[in-house]
């Protein structure tokens, strides 16, 4: 294949295939049977950037340990049924956290909370206490900073002329790296602001609730529904305000 910087990828397209064979050819795992290569697939086009990840997972490195752990907690989120090759998912992303959390041998788990979701976090604290666990709470407003200090006008806020303070990420992974965290969760941060607490976390991350203000954090009910509700989103564009 030609450079593979000149080919777009499009592993979505597989979809298709799935849906017509049950298997793609990266998952199918017999090559003589298994459905072709697309011309873009991304094993074809950066075979060396496969290859060499597999050494970064060899060994006990942290990156190591934590693609092993992450391969057990997905194993233990099924129950096999006797006398099928059917499986039943059985945990929450809620359990799967705790899980990844113990296997890896993890207590401190701080948590960047919005502040439109403490009550959420609240019962995650809760749930992670119970759980043997040591969740430490950072609230995105942490410092109450006027959106007027990042530049931002008047206009701009959603409330003009009133105080508004801003997200403050970058504070609230600072002060998870003072505490020494194992871990953060991310609970619902803004799209940027969950950014910019992945930039400068010491710690792994991950998130367990997407902002998304109008399908109540669950943005996948946009995938869904675009052909409905959302199909706009094929004809229109998005307008932020400088076209």
């Amino acid at each position: 294949m030609a450079n593979g910087e000149d080919t777009p990828l499009s592993c979505s397209k597989c979809s298709a295939v799935w849906q017509k064979f049950g298997v793609t050819n990266c998952w199918s795992g017999n090559p003589d049977t298994a459905p072709p290569k697309p011309g873009n697939c991304p094993s074809e086009a950066y075979g060396d950037i496969i290859s060499a990840s597999l050494k970064e997972y060899a060994g006990d490195s942290d990156d190591a340990r934590m693609a092993l752990v992450a391969a057990r907690v997905e194993g233990l989120c099924y129950r096999k049924v006797d006398g099928s090759d059917a499986v039943n998912a059985r945990w929450t992303r809620v359990e799967d956290t705790i899980a990844f959390a113990r296997l890896m041998g993890w207590k401190k788990i701080g948590i960047a909370t919005c502040i439109g979701l403490l009550d959420e976090t609240d019962r995650l604290v809760a749930i992670l206490k119970a759980q043997r666990l040591e969740p430490q709470s950072v609230c995105c407003k942490a410092g109450s900073i006027d959106k007027k200090e990042l530049g931002l006008t008047e206009e701009e806020k959603v409330r003009p002329n009133t105080f508004e303070p801003a997200c403050n990420p970058i504070a609230q992974a600072e002060i998870c790296n003072r505490l020494g965290t194992d871990m953060n969760i991310i609970v619902g941060l803004c799209i940027g602001h969950d950014m910019l607490f992945n930039k400068h976390s010491q710690a792994p991350v991950t998130t367990l609730v997407v902002k998304d203000r109008v399908t109540g954090h669950n943005p996948a009910a946009v995938l869904y529904g675009q052909n409905f509700y959302y199909k706009r989103l094929q004809k229109q564009p998005v307008l932020v305000g400088d076209e």
